[in-house]
């Protein structure tokens, strides 16, 4: 299944593609795609409806965050090894694991807005997949049984802020909007084996990342029974995985960074494709979650 939430930001509502590609409406079955909606009795009553029945959504609606109530945004780092090599650090003996702000989740189609003082923007395209049921100290060859689906995700950045300011790398990876997620979920089921799917970003139409998540240090399995040894993983929480070479970083003979009026286009085989507008900071109070 492809699970959706659509509409304005703030009043999204859940639905579904059905296998014709048409946007289905899910509100006269559940409230909304939460974490309790992630279970395996939750996602098989969502399999056997008849998605003929469901409402057609007209139109071209805006999708939302697929999941409602993402309660960690977990990130892994440097885990492709041309990646770590583009950015001239050594390759990781462990995963290299940090969070991103809730705060910075955003529609996978909605702007993304540079930080007051940004210089150096960048993009990610990464594969993430989100937990279906509590795991601790979980084994490797189980780990998959945890994973509800999958998300194509752009791990927007901000270099200076990540890298140039002293501290953590969390500064300069939870700026506000750096957190596009969608467009929609896709269950485990459907995607199979998640390290097979080849990964593609450009910037204003010209390629920049090409790659395959065959080439990640640490698989999917080994990354669930990781991180469930330090932190106990919850339904609905969003873990990405890493980069593939041709961020902005990396660009030879110089770095390339984000600018406002830029575009980004990405996508991950099975999981859809994001656009986003590169616009410039501004102070707002409205949430794009």
């Amino acid at each position: 299944m492809k699970l959706l939430r659509h509409g304005l930001a703030g009043q999204e509502k859940p639905g579904l593609l059905d296998s014709n590609g048409v946007l289905r409406d899910l509100s006269g079955v559940i409230a909304d795609i939460t974490p309790q909606v992630l279970s395996k009795a939750g996602l098989a009553k969502l399999a056997a409806l008849n998605t003929n029945d469901l409402p057609i959504v007209a139109g071209n609606p805006r999708l939302g965050v697929p999941v409602a109530g993402i309660s960690k945004f977990l990130a892994i780092g440097l885990n492709f090894a041309d990646h770590a090599e583009e950015s001239k650090l050594p390759i990781p003996t462990e995963p290299v694991l940090f969070t991103k702000a809730i705060s910075c989740l955003n529609g996978p189609n909605d702007d993304v807005m540079l930080p007051k003082g940004s210089r150096k923007g960048d993009w990610e395209v990464e594969l993430g997949f989100i937990i279906g049921r509590t795991a601790s100290y979980v084994e490797e060859a189980e780990a998959l049984d945890y994973v509800a689906g999958y998300v194509l995700v752009n791990d927007v950045s901000e270099r200076e802020f990540q890298i140039e300011r002293g501290g953590s790398w969390d500064k300069g990876k939870g700026c506000d909007t750096f957190g596009p997620v969608g467009p929609w979920l896709v269950t485990s089921d459907e995607v199979g084996d998640p390290q097979v799917l080849d990964m593609w970003l450009d910037v204003n139409d010209k390629r920049m990342q090409t790659g395959n998540s065959r080439t990640m240090i640490f698989t999917i399995a080994q990354l669930v029974s990781y991180i469930s040894k330090f932190i106990t993983l919850h339904p609905g929480d969003l873990i990405i995985t890493g980069t593939p070479p041709g961020v902005g970083l990396g660009q030879k003979p110089e770095p390339i960074y984000l600018k406002a009026g830029d575009t980004m286009s990405l996508g991950i085989a099975k999981l859809g494709e994001q656009k986003q507008k590169v616009v410039a900071w501004h102070a707002t109070d409205e949430s794009n979650a």
